[in-house]
């Protein structure tokens, strides 16, 4: 288990559907423009985790955490606006993932960040596990295994298997916890979101 690292993507909305706040008499009701609530801007992560190392007295050698990797891409603003001017650059959230955008990611952003994070005195020979959505990559992709075989690595990617409850590390433990925090924060735009889930991320 110490060379499996655990892959998954979530959702993350800039706010909840619907959220109760606490008010002094004298503060006013938050006020949140919106055509309805499938409109609330979200932006996908792709989480990546492994097996914490501990010490012989139980200290924490090596958290596991390898990153959160969101889905944006950067344009030009087209347009000058009271918030900024034309040229500026500004982050967008990828809404379509595809087959395309899961391996750039995984080859461009995961893998650099696993062979940079990984413990030095650890097994090089490492298991990635998905889960079996129809945008992931081959487990013998050809891109992948090139990218995946240097600096002295030899990564895999497997696929998580029927009713196994592996990935729920992701799905129950760190997501949950994370959008818990992430909503505090009440980002009012997309750099606002990428900061306060990666805040949540480094806080857990």
């Amino acid at each position: 288990m110490y060379n499996v690292i655990h892959i998954d993507e979530k959702w993350f909305y800039m706010s909840q559907k619907s959220q109760k706040f606490y008010l002094f008499p004298w503060e006013d009701e938050p006020y949140r423009a919106c055509q309805n609530k499938n409109y609330i801007p979200k932006m996908m992560f792709m989480g990546c985790v492994a097996r914490p190392v501990l010490g012989t007295n139980g200290e924490i050698l090596w958290d596991g955490k390898i990153g959160m990797f969101p889905f944006t891409y950067t344009i030009e603003a087209q347009r000058s606006s009271k918030n900024r001017d034309r040229g500026t650059p500004e982050t967008k959230a990828i809404v379509s993932i595809t087959r395309e955008v899961i391996r750039a990611k995984l080859i461009e952003e995961v893998l650099p960040a696993i062979m940079a994070k990984w413990p030095a005195n650890a097994c090089k020979e490492i298991w990635i596990q998905q889960d079996n959505a129809k945008p992931h990559i081959s487990v013998d992709d050809a891109e992948f295994r090139a990218a995946a075989t240097k600096n002295c690595f030899n990564i895999r990617l497997t696929c998580q298997p029927t009713q196994s409850p592996d990935l729920n590390v992701l799905d129950l433990g760190f997501f949950r916890a994370i959008q818990s925090l992430q909503y505090k924060a009440f980002p009012k735009d997309t750099k606002e979101l990428l900061k306060s889930v990666e805040d949540a991320f480094s806080s857990l």
